[in-house]
């Protein structure tokens, strides 16, 4: 199993930037330390080493590729994971002209682990709702790590309803290891609120387009997801339920996290294949983390097309085909090797 490793050093020709190094990409941090090492002693000695240099780099970008073209699904889990993987916010800051953000559930609270707002996208007024995660210590807190209160999916539908009363699309981010299930979260009526989502994103009278950007964790994710467009950030996941907590129920402890992952399909490359997402949108070689700019001019170029083409559907055929497309999902196959459709 991979775990965290102390951050290290990223050598570039331009720039050192600082970032988590996951468990395996400990070969990757070798390579890098070995780069910096001798853009210093180059600067120190004054010989010239651009050669070793573009070697080591070519060397590097290789096996970088090679490592993220052959991750297995629990290491997509930790880049999915990565504590400089970008949030809500930070894809707000990175794509959007204007963010107006509307607060509240006008019932409890502001749930700040659900954000939403008026927003402008290359030049498309949307409503963009999404789950935010925090940073520092302070804003995880504040944010209770991403996992959102009944009211913050009530916040949500209150979003929705405003574009669809306006005239304007809905797109989603999702990115929770799921809905929050404590005392106070289920007392207050967390799946009923899921659920009421759920049924009004179904019916609601305006294109929707939903992107998985991280984890995609069980209803906390649903709860955002029912759209006309489903699509994930090539290394994010999606499933009913994390690997840990499928190993905690099959296995009686985390310790078979990565096996779990395995069975569940929770990939963008597996969840396209079973028909779940509509589309993968690709990340910047190494990862979202590596180049925020990139992954978030990706996200943009998805979310505008995909909004154009959305736009030209009349709206009943619109709810029609919304319906039809998640009564579809439910593949499996039998002994007798022929396949049948739940629903």
């Amino acid at each position: 199993m991979s775990t965290t490793a102390p951050a290290s050093s990223v050598a570039t020709e331009s720039k050192t930037v600082r970032r988590t190094t996951l468990g395996f990409e400990q070969p990757l941090a070798k390579l890098e330390q070995q780069i910096a090492e001798l853009e210093a002693l180059q600067v120190e000695k004054s010989i010239d080493y651009t050669a070793e240099l573009r070697q080591l780099r070519n060397n590097y970008t290789s096996m970088l590729k090679k490592t993220y073209e052959n991750l297995s699904p629990w290491e997509t889990v930790q880049v999915a994971r990565h504590p400089q993987r970008p949030q809500f916010r930070d894809y707000v800051e990175m794509i959007c002209r204007e963010f107006r953000e509307i607060h509240g559930d006008r019932r409890f609270a502001d749930d700040k682990a659900i954000v939403a707002g008026l927003a402008s996208i290359d030049r498309q007024r949307v409503m963009l709702i999404g789950h935010h995660k925090g940073r520092d210590t302070k804003e995880k807190v504040a944010c209770n790590f991403g996992c959102a209160h009944p009211e913050g999916y009530r916040k949500a539908l209150r979003a929705m309803k405003l574009a669809e009363k306006f005239g304007l699309p809905v797109v989603t981010l999702v990115d929770t290891a799921g809905a929050y299930p404590g005392l106070g979260s289920e007392e207050r009526g967390v799946a009923e609120a899921i659920a009421v989502n759920m049924m009004e994103m179904s019916r609601l009278k305006t294109p929707i387009v939903t992107i998985i950007t991280g984890e995609g964790g069980s209803g906390g994710a649903i709860g955002l997801g029912v759209a006309d467009k489903v699509a994930m950030m090539e290394h994010a996941w999606y499933s009913v339920i994390s690997p840990e907590g499928c190993s905690g129920i099959l296995w009686k402890g985390a310790e078979n996290a990565a096996d779990a992952a395995a069975a569940l399909k929770l990939t963008s490359r597996d969840l396209k294949q079973l028909g779940i997402i509509d589309t993968i949108v690709p990340e910047p070689l190494g990862g979202a983390h590596r180049d925020p700019h990139a992954a978030a001019h990706s996200l943009e170029q998805f979310i505008s097309k995909t909004l154009r083409d959305l736009k030209r559907c009349k709206t009943d055929n619109l709810l029609e085909r919304r319906y039809d497309k998640f009564r579809a999902m439910g593949e499996y196959a039998e002994k007798s090797g022929r396949a049948a459709k739940v629903g």
